[in-house]
């Protein structure tokens, strides 16, 4: 799970369908990729940085957080 886009997206008030029209997917294809069922392309994560949370590092963005992470 894509636990700090999540929080990111939330707190800017981002819906998936914004994401979605940014790449030009679906919005559930979105929702899958943060559920970590699929993963974002490189060109999509970059897309989405710079058009929505430019003020993030990348790697904070898109970092995975397991569930052994999430335990602790």
């Amino acid at each position: 799970m894509l636990n700090n886009f999540e929080k990111i997206r939330k707190e800017k008030g981002v819906s998936l369908v914004d994401i979605a029209d940014l790449l030009h997917i679906r919005y559930q294809t979105v929702r899958e990729k943060i559920n970590g069922d699929s993963d974002f392309k490189f060109g999509e994560a970059v897309k989405v940085k710079y058009a929505f949370f430019p003020e993030y590092e990348i790697e904070y963005i898109f970092r995975r957080t397991y569930e052994s992470e999430e335990e602790e």
